[in-house]
């Protein structure tokens, strides 16, 4: 597949929208829809761990075209903590526990509304990457830290 792109951040918007799924863009697509000048091949989102989010979860997958077997339509709607999925109109990462966040309704907390897109904190984004703690992430971790003190310093108000 190809790199991710703001119209499929933008299907995902309303079809989550329109079932009422909650859940927040997080990792470097996230960090894209915040400003970060980078790409990724995926969208990463963080959902919340609920049987009625995840029934609506798997609902709007459908309506976003993918073709989910049995298997994975139980495993989105027990929430199982990492769903990846390949086979659709775009590739998508589905984590319901993140690495270095305890729970989704802290990371609420903190969200950041872009354009009616949810998107976790830079703060967020970068722990999640720092306690995943993959070579990938790790070389990352500079450029989302000095991201982050640009988009704080821009929006004029401390994290």
């Amino acid at each position: 597949m190809g790199a991710f792109e703001y119209r499929q951040a933008l299907e995902i918007r309303n079809a989550f929208s329109l079932r009422g799924v909650r859940y927040l863009f997080i990792g470097k697509s996230g960090a894209i829809l915040l400003g970060y000048p980078d790409t990724t091949q995926d969208a990463d989102l963080f959902l919340d761990k609920s049987a009625d989010n995840g029934k609506a979860i798997v609902a709007a997958l459908g309506d976003l075209g993918f073709p989910l077997t049995e298997a994975q339509g139980h495993e989105i709607e027990e929430g199982k903590d990492f769903v990846q999925l390949r086979n659709g109109p775009f590739d998508l990462d589905l984590v319901f526990a993140p690495d270095g966040i305890e729970r989704f309704d802290d990371a609420w907390a903190r969200h950041v509304d872009v354009e009616g897109f949810p998107v976790c904190h830079p703060d967020d984004i970068i722990a999640s990457k720092a306690a995943a703690n993959r070579v990938k992430d790790r070389e990352s971790l500079p450029r989302l830290r000095a991201f982050r003190d640009y988009w704080v310093a821009r929006r004029g108000h401390p994290t």
